[in-house]
């Protein structure tokens, strides 16, 4: 493992928690968003939520021949995301006919998007930061406190 190393691991999850922050705001801030855009019946659809997938990083080539070698410390190489999905759950059906977007019957289609779920997700994601902050930290830490062994 590099002396930095732990560093990028702690960056790559630094950047994906806050592009999961981003989505789940973005989210938030759609969950009465009645016109997102047009599906192919020519209709405006609700905004759908969407959700952050991550994946480890792929490793180089030197440490998968190293691993093939059986001399590989099998490490994390970090975390990415590898897209971003849609839910397809169905939306939600209010009653209010007095809404412009209101069917024949007088329902409302509203985004498939729970406020107090998204918030539990966005606790999630600020703690993993956190985490991956303190991590940063102590890895700094540790590596002021070896160059200060050559004084």
């Amino acid at each position: 493992m590099g002396i930095f190393q732990s560093l990028n691991i702690s960056a790559s999850g630094l950047t994906a928690q806050r592009l999961r922050m981003d989505t789940i705001s973005s989210n938030i801030a759609n969950a009465e968003t009645t016109r997102n855009r047009i599906n192919e019946n020519g209709e405006y659809e609700p905004y759908r939520r969407k959700m952050v997938v991550f994946e480890a990083e792929q490793q180089g080539f030197s440490s998968q021949l190293s691993k093939a070698k059986n001399s590989y410390s099998d490490t994390g190489q970090g975390v990415r995301v590898s897209k971003i999905t849609e839910d397809e759950e169905p939306f939600q059906l209010v009653y209010n006919p007095n809404h412009p977007d209101a069917n024949a019957q007088g329902y409302v289609q509203l985004p498939n998007v729970d406020p107090l779920k998204e918030m539990v997700d966005l606790m999630s994601a600020t703690r993993s930061y956190e985490a991956n902050v303190t991590s940063l930290n102590a890895t700094k830490s540790m590596l002021l406190k070896a160059l200060e062994i050559g004084k």
